[in-house]
């Protein structure tokens, strides 16, 4: 019923009463542990993941090993809205970038719900679409603008995404997100530190100045949020 309290997640919050009594039945809690993978590039995902806390990571993996991430899914959306609309092959590797917990439902049972209802499927594509945007923006943020300014955009939206202050990231990790080799990481985490934006030691992050992070990070960064906003409505 719509008095009840749903899990707290921005997808799960958005669809209409009707649409969610279709789901909520089938919906069940799972932890997020950290690296955990949940879809492998060229699988098929049979899960659609909402988290409540927590990150996921979307990662390409290229020819000579190197991973790139290309997009973060957290307690505003869902992994598994474009195999929603059809069973596909999984385009990237999913893999727990911060621990959390999440709902989970059978994409089965979920496609079932999308084929009875157009405003769930208007609700999946628009997920969808805000997804692609950000790997979009990724791309060209990752091409263009300096390790600094990638790095505060990336701590940034996996503040937004966790909701945490606290992150557990390690030098590999943080250069797996913005496309970047571990000693350059090492060294603008550094500088990041000596400005007391962030204090950084063996994989811990603790941002304490969310608004030097803002005017270190690239225009990028706010751009994701306004195509966020846009398509998906305020957070």
């Amino acid at each position: 019923m719509e008095s009840m309290v749903r899990p707290p997640n921005g997808f799960l919050s958005a669809m209409a009463a009707d649409d969610y009594e279709l789901i909520r039945a089938h919906l069940r809690t799972v932890d997020l542990p950290h690296e955990a993978v949940l879809v492998e590039t060229g699988e098929i995902l049979k899960r659609a993941y909402f988290p409540h806390r927590g990150v996921i990571s979307l990662v390409v993996n290229l020819a000579k090993g190197e991973h790139v991430q290309v997009a973060m899914i957290g307690r505003d959306s869902l992994l598994g809205a474009h195999s929603a609309m059809g069973e596909a092959p999984a385009l990237n590797t999913a893999i727990v970038l911060v621990a959390g917990a999440a709902s989970v439902l059978d994409l089965d049972q979920l496609r079932a719900a999308a084929d009875q209802s157009a405003s769930l499927r208007t609700l999946l594509v628009r997920h969808g679409l805000a997804v692609y945007a950000q790997v979009q923006q990724t791309a060209g943020c990752n091409a263009s603008h300096p390790v600094e300014s990638r790095l505060s955009r990336c701590l940034l939206q996996t503040h937004d995404l966790s909701g945490d202050v606290r992150l557990l990231l390690t030098q590999e990790a943080l250069a797996q997100m913005i496309g970047a080799r571990r000693n350059s990481v090492s060294l603008v985490a550094n500088t990041l530190q000596h400005a007391n934006y962030i204090h950084y030691s063996r994989g811990h992050i603790q941002i304490n100045n969310l608004d030097g992070l803002r005017q270190t990070a690239c225009e990028c960064y706010a751009t994701v949020k306004m195509q966020y906003e846009r398509l998906l409505g305020p957070p």
